[in-house]
């Protein structure tokens, strides 16, 4: 049982090694591998922080007013 863990490890440890390899030969070859930039990652987040607050007000405006609402 222990030879077959091992065998698998060992694998599983070239494989690892085999892709990593490949990847740095990769980025060697080509510098420019499409890097987000700072902009657009500023946008992303102002954009995901503007709908959780717009979620979240949402959710307490329903809550607040949930009895309210129940006639409409």
């Amino acid at each position: 049982m222990s030879n077959h863990i091992t065998a698998r490890a060992h694998r599983a440890v070239h494989e690892a090694t085999s892709r990593l390899q490949e990847a740095l030969a990769e980025a060697g070859r080509r510098p420019d591998r499409g890097d987000i930039s700072t902009t657009t990652v500023i946008i992303w987040v102002a954009a995901v922080t503007g709908a959780v607050l717009i979620a979240g007000t949402i959710a307490i405006v329903i809550g607040k007013y949930n009895g309210r609402l129940n006639g409409l």
